[in-house]
């Protein structure tokens, strides 16, 4: 393992990744999927050490987008920038859908914020009450 032990990313997660981009009859060995797991910690590491620099050098406190995709093409891995646009506009995109449907609640609820917010309180109280007996 690593130097840094606490670092790790779900086996499920590496798993779906695999089972996803390979054909299904290839199998891995446990050793394998160890090393996979290193460099994709690694490689993450690097990217966020990257995109930290950047962001730094612009006097920013917070990595965004842009520091991220600069940090991708600073690593010599610039073919990669088309894709990761398009799936940060996807992401752009869902958030919006997000909102507008959280809106859309909040408006054919009928209610006001405090009103919603006491039939929150009180179902938590509800809730507490089933849990204790």
């Amino acid at each position: 393992m690593s130097e840094n032990e606490d670092l790790s990313l779900p086996r499920a997660t590496v798993q779906k990744i695999l089972t996803e981009i390979l054909p299904a009859d290839v199998v891995f060995t446990k050793e394998t999927k160890e090393a996979l797991i290193e460099c994709c910690i690694n490689f993450i590491m690097i990217v966020a050490t990257e995109s930290n620099d950047i962001a730094e050098q612009d006097l920013k406190k917070t990595i965004s987008t842009d520091h991220v995709i600069r940090a991708i093409e600073s690593l010599g891995f610039g073919y990669y920038i088309p894709v990761l646009e398009e799936f940060v506009e996807s992401c752009r995109t869902n958030a919006k859908i997000k909102e507008k449907r959280k809106a859309s609640k909040f408006v054919k609820s009928g209610l006001t914020e405090e009103e919603l917010l006491a039939k929150q309180q009180e179902l938590f109280k509800a809730s507490r009450e089933r849990l204790n007996k």
